[in-house]
């Protein structure tokens, strides 16, 4: 079967050859019984592809079940994937048979596969390499005969140099690897998307399709798309039922962009090494660019110390700098000043001060493992502790955060 019928049978929309490759390399492969790892950001549409290789296999008439890791809680996780027998845990009123056992012959799709715990990655490594595996509380082997197809939207190799997966397991899964371009590397896909989503929606709802005009296609294709296809399609939905006038302008369209809302600038591209920044990634950024500011600080300060052999004020400060830069101060030094100004204890007088000279400046801490503890808690204490809220807001799985909360001893 070409590529095109694949792309009418499974619904897949766009020409892009990063798209068209790797839907290529899935017809390939889906005759072999080769393990496949799918990798691509988040909201790419990864899932698509293990139904396209089981379709287009000889198990196309076994089971074929798709396992989000990520869902899964730690301690169920063997359970789900293995089975158990009776009384093996507490509640285990009955054996069970897990994915592996129903799913022999057939095909496994395991999404968010980075997730796993270690212990279960062992596991999952026997049976790739023998087909063997053992029920939790069982002590006798069990054959099955399935192909596993794995899915993450995470860097691997970052994971194993932090010890979170194993170096083994990932060589196994990545017999064939296939790569689901993000949405913004597929520019000329973009308007074709939403033109089917919008059609899909007028359908739906019973009401005219959304019309672009050029201008909104424009931003549209250039606008940075983090929740790729995911999030154009709820972006579309939200226009359908929201706006009343189908004809949409991009000065419409920039109200459902994040980041380009009420905002005149270009929209905000991340050019990355094949991977986009993480919402942690730019918070430590900032916090790193927070520290270089103080450091400037403490030089301007010292500096001062050293031409007039006092402890200058903030009003000396700022004439020096007035002196260096002209009366309008640069944005980087009128921030050092405003931080000096808030940062002042009141009522204070530094130079009649007789402890000034023995008082100790303490940077704040910028540990990475602070500062996420820190945001754990403030998003638990957002949402009232409900945890899936706080995964949402802080962008990781439930199954992660619980993780993270006993790790750091949350309460």
């Amino acid at each position: 079967m070409d590529i095109q019928s694949i792309k009418l049978r499974f619904g897949i929309i766009g020409n892009s050859p990063l798209l068209n490759r790797a839907i290529d390399v899935a017809i390939q492969v889906a005759p072999t019984d080769l393990t496949v790892l799918i990798s691509g950001e988040s909201g790419t549409g990864k899932e698509v592809f293990p139904k396209v290789i089981h379709q287009e296999s000889t198990r196309k008439h076994g089971h074929y079940i798709a396992v989000n890791c990520g869902a899964i809680p730690e301690g169920t996780i063997d359970s789900e994937l293995f089975g158990h027998e009776k009384g093996s845990f507490t509640g285990a009123h009955e054996a069970r048979k897990g994915y592996f056992e129903v799913a022999d012959g057939g095909t496994i799709f395991l999404d968010e596969v980075a997730e796993l715990p270690l212990s279960t990655q062992v596991r999952l490594l026997r049976v790739l390499e023998t087909g063997e595996f053992l029920k939790v509380g069982s002590s006798k082997m069990i054959k099955t005969n399935v192909r596993v197809v794995a899915a993450s939207n995470v860097d691997i190799p970052k994971a194993i140099e932090r010890g979170k997966f194993r170096q083994d397991l990932f060589y196994r899964l990545n017999s064939v690897p296939i790569f689901v371009p993000p949405l913004r590397d597929r520019k000329d896909d973009i308007h074709l998307l939403f033109r089917k989503f919008a059609a899909d929606f007028a359908e739906k709802y019973r009401m005219p399709p959304l019309q672009l005009a050029d201008d909104a296609v424009k931003l549209l294709s250039n606008y940075y798309w983090p929740g790729n296809i995911r999030q154009l399609k709820n972006i579309t939905e939200q226009i359908s039922i929201i706006e009343r006038e189908k004809e949409i302008g991009a000065d419409v369209l920039q109200k459902y962009l994040p980041g380009v809302r009420n905002s005149g600038l270009p929209v905000l591209y991340h050019k990355t090494d094949e991977e986009s920044f993480s919402e942690r990634e730019l918070l430590y950024k900032v916090l790193f660019d927070m520290k270089r500011d103080m450091a400037e600080l403490k030089k301007i300060v010292l500096n001062l110390i050293e031409k007039d052999g006092h402890h200058p004020d903030i009003e000396q400060t700022k004439a020096l700098l007035v002196k260096d830069f002209g009366k309008e101060l640069p944005e980087r030094e009128q921030r050092i000043i405003d931080q000096m100004e808030i940062s002042r204890p009141a009522d204070t007088d530094l130079e009649d001060s007789e402890d000034y000279d023995h008082t100790e400046i303490i940077e704040e801490s910028l540990s990475l493992t602070d500062k996420e503890h820190e945001m754990i808690k403030r998003a638990l204490e957002k949402h009232h502790g409900k945890r899936k809220n706080a995964a949402t807001e802080l962008g990781i799985s439930e199954r992660t955060l619980y993780r993270k909360i006993k790790e750091y001893n949350i309460k």
